[in-house]
């Protein structure tokens, strides 16, 4: 299954929703979520610097993350998201055992 990793930024609602709820029930919520669109989450972490929280996530395919990352975005609770796609060692290979036909502007 595919992995993604997600930053985001709490709003000020999102932070005394963590405020009021501590942190724990992030997690449940998170897990909650990821397993709605049948997925489940690998880890999560409440950061200190760019970013409040970064998680990784199994989830089925693309749409499912954009399903999460849309669903998320209009609850209010943060000021920013962003998915990055995880790529295993093995897909990398994989990448580079393939040819693709491209001409640089110019050329």
């Amino acid at each position: 299954m595919p992995k993604y990793m997600i930053d985001a930024s709490y709003s000020t609602q999102g932070i005394n929703g963590v405020l009021a709820e501590g942190g724990s029930s992030r997690v449940a919520a998170v897990e909650a979520l990821a397993k709605s669109v049948g997925g489940s989450l690998e880890s999560f972490y409440f950061t200190m610097g760019e970013h409040d929280v970064v998680a990784i996530v199994d989830l089925p395919d693309n749409a499912a993350a954009a399903a999460i990352a849309m669903t998320v975005g209009a609850g209010g609770g943060l000021s920013s998201y962003r998915t990055t796609v995880l790529l295993t060692a093995a897909e990398v290979d994989d990448a580079t055992k393939k040819s693709p036909a491209y001409r640089a502007p110019g050329e």
